[in-house]
């Protein structure tokens, strides 16, 4: 299965457009949670239905969590996906990277098993994703959800749905403001972590 880097020097929705043509698809797979100093890192995969755009499809960051829920009730309509959780303590036995590649070949192998027919290709943002047993040729490029459609639909899956878990942690962990920073490490987040220490979805690889 070849796997290759290019550089962002193309046109958005250059590859869905060129695989909509020739009655294709593209998958498109994304990450959120990497820098995050609590909880698991998601990874989404998806692939839009043929000749399927909205406004909002973006990098998930520069959305506003309104945006984001509409964007995801849209792709619950126009697209398949698949997501996948990488748990924290697997994130400190074997680091970050490997944890990211390993959700990002879970959700997509689980995907690929769903869909009728191939992609044409598996487009990843700035990650260089290996899979065995296909021959579906992977990209990797950096501003993947600027240049691909079906990347920031990855993006924006994996963050509404790793932000609804964090809220849902926020209910059982109280005094960490869960629900407001998402695990990241905002100053908020740093003060609960001085006085109440870290808890069980906090990443100790990445306190020391």
């Amino acid at each position: 299965m070849p796997t290759f880097k290019r550089t962002p020097d193309f046109t958005p929705l250059l590859y869905e457009h060129a695989a909509w043509k020739n009655q294709t698809n593209v998958l498109g797979v994304d990450e959120v949670g990497r820098g995050c100093l609590a909880g698991p890192v998601v990874t989404a995969t998806v692939m839009l239905k043929p000749h399927t755009h909205h406004e909002l499809l973006q990098d998930s960051k520069l959305l506003s969590p309104k945006e984001r829920s509409v964007a995801y009730a849209w792709l619950l309509d126009n697209s398949f996906y698949a997501v996948s959780f990488i748990h924290n303590r697997i994130i400190d036995d074997i680091n970050i990277y490997r944890a990211t590649l390993q959700a990002m070949k879970r959700s997509t192998t689980q995907l690929l098993a769903l869909l009728p027919m191939q992609p044409e290709y598996i487009l990843v943002d700035a990650m260089p994703l290996l899979l065995e047993h296909t021959e579906i040729p992977v990209v990797y490029f950096n501003y993947g959800e600027t240049l691909s459609s079906s990347i920031a639909a990855a993006s924006i899956i994996a963050k509404v749905t790793r932000d609804a878990l964090m809220c849902r942690l926020d209910i059982n962990l109280p005094g960490y403001s869960l629900s407001q920073h998402k695990g990241y490490a905002t100053k908020l987040h740093k003060q609960a972590l001085e006085l109440k220490g870290p808890s069980t979805i906090h990443r100790k690889s990445f306190l020391s």
